[in-house]
């Protein structure tokens, strides 16, 4: 059995693990009690998650490159519509009419 000052040492040091290994179980059982708190109040705002906006802003963005590809096909094709008119206008006789649809 060992006396004096280092036997208070060694106590002290154990004293101060054993109150280090407490205050960590008090933190995480904080931060527990924290995190469902946060997320309780975080479900009663209707917050969005992140994966579900970036999930819409990926199809938003698909969208918007479909619309623009759209968008250029139409300039297109009425810039070829246009430039038809144009070539049926100098030419009269070219230019077709419709044809009743025998369905109506």
């Amino acid at each position: 059995m060992s006396t004096g000052p280092n036997r208070l040492l060694d106590e002290f040091a154990k004293l101060m693990t054993d109150a280090a290994g407490a205050a960590q179980g008090v933190r995480r059982e904080v931060e527990g009690a924290f995190r469902s708190q946060a997320e309780r109040l975080i479900n009663s705002m209707d917050v969005v998650q992140r994966e579900e906006f970036e999930a819409v802003r990926d199809m938003a963005a698909k969208a918007r490159a479909q619309n623009e590809a759209l968008a250029a096909r139409i300039g297109e094709l009425e810039a070829r519509l246009a430039a038809l008119d144009g070539g049926a206008a100098q030419k009269p006789a070219a230019r077709r009419t419709p044809k009743a649809d025998p369905k109506k």
